[in-house]
């Protein structure tokens, strides 16, 4: 059984977690280019390695940061939103 660790609730099963996408910083709507938004709209990286990726758990709505190595489907560490400065900003 694959576990997955909710920065709340500890180790869980995966079945118990919904994948929310690749964790990517939004740019500043107000001052980024149409180049710059388009970008953050409109492409991803799905190229393999560490990425940051939105998990939630399901029963208790709690949303945070995986990161996971996508070649080995590996998560490394998961961390809540609020913690992500303290996690080196954003990958």
């Amino acid at each position: 059984m694959k576990i997955l660790t909710c920065p709340i609730n500890g180790p869980r099963p995966i079945s118990e977690f919904t994948y929310g996408g690749e964790y990517r910083p939004m740019p500043d709507p107000h001052a980024a280019s149409d180049v710059a938004w388009a970008d953050y709209v409109f492409n991803r990286n799905g190229g393999p390695g560490m990425k940051w990726e939105w998990w939630c758990h399901t029963p208790s709505t709690t949303w945070f940061i995986a990161e996971r190595d996508t070649v080995r489907d590996v998560v490394m560490r998961s961390f809540l939103f609020d913690d992500i400065s303290k996690q080196g900003g954003a990958a």
